[in-house]
């Protein structure tokens, strides 16, 4: 690739970007949205979603669903939590967007995967079922 190399304040945004991306990795359970995200490496909402969207691939909320989605799923393997205590759990607020956003994620809702996983993923060592069942988002 012959581009030219990126300016100072490219760099610093990149550096805003990842560290938006780290906290909601960490905090992904905790109420997050986009004005705080931004709030917090002092950008405009509109100018973090279009660079995230621009770096990730996905808005900040997507990528947030989206590792929300992941933790419900081993959460849901597990089987000891009812759907609506993995829903709140993972930081979601509605049971409806969750399982919404879930059976958009995984491609079926989330009493669905339970019961399958219970028996898919019977005798895989946890990081391996974490690998095989991870939820691919389809662009729309």
């Amino acid at each position: 690739m012959t581009g030219r190399p990126p300016s100072p304040q490219q760099l610093s945004d990149l550096v805003r970007l990842r560290r938006v991306r780290d906290r909601i990795d960490r905090d992904y359970a905790q109420p997050l949205d986009v004005e705080a995200l931004a709030r917090g490496v002092h950008m405009s909402a509109g100018h973090l979603s279009r660079e995230f969207r621009a770096a990730y691939g996905e808005s900040p909320y997507s990528y947030l669903m989206t590792r929300r989605i992941e933790r419900a799923m081993s959460m849901l393997r597990r089987g000891d939590l009812s759907v609506t205590e993995v829903c709140f759990a993972v930081g979601c607020s509605s049971l409806g967007t969750f399982s919404t956003r879930f059976t958009e994620l995984v491609g079926m809702p989330p009493s669905a995967y339970r019961a399958r996983a219970a028996s898919t993923t019977d005798g895989m060592s946890p990081c391996v079922a974490k690998q095989a069942t991870r939820p691919v988002r389809h662009p729309s």
